[in-house]
């Protein structure tokens, strides 16, 4: 895949990334506790930068709609919770697993349908492309220093789950 710092690329290679590792927690084939690791660290570090560097650039482009950006700041929220309770299930591959799985992905296809559908085509038509790439620079930064941190372990995501309006 060719490198690129356009933000709306970026955030759509990590949803195709996440997709993968959907696949992944799928498989008898597969660690599936090692693709729910990798997931946890994408899922959250994607997210805390995207609400820290993308969306609060993107408030003041008059036509992206704010009401989408907090909305998928609560979706955020809500995948966060879905992540949680799979990151607590405590068997890998039992019904629990696969009901919560089933839960998490539902979250987030919704929330990355909406998202590409809504703020990342209003940033393809209103976002000169050198500000896309500024912003996608940004959000690499943000999202490999949460991911240096180890933001997906689940104590982490808990205290994030417990600190939203939602928690």
């Amino acid at each position: 895949m060719a490198e690129t710092r356009d933000v709306v690329e970026l955030i759509l290679q990590d949803h195709r990334r996440m997709e993968d590792l959907f696949h992944r927690m799928r498989s008898v084939e597969s660690d599936r506790a090692a693709a729910l690791r990798e997931f946890a660290g994408l899922l959250i570090a994607h997210a805390l930068a995207e609400e820290s560097k993308v969306y609060p650039a993107l408030k003041r482009y008059k036509n992206i709609d704010d009401d989408e950006l907090e909305h998928g700041e609560e979706e955020h929220e809500e995948g966060n919770k879905a992540l949680l309770e799979l990151l607590e299930v405590d068997e890998v591959g039992s019904a629990e697993w696969d009901e919560k799985l089933e839960e998490l992905v539902k979250a987030i296809t919704h929330h990355t349908d909406e998202e590409e559908r809504t703020i990342l085509n209003g940033a393809r038509e209103n976002v000169a492309m050198d500000r896309r790439e500024e912003l996608g620079g940004a959000f690499l930064t943000e999202r490999e220093l949460r991911l240096r941190e180890g933001c997906g372990a689940v104590e982490n995501v808990r205290r994030i789950v417990r600190s939203s309006p939602e928690g």
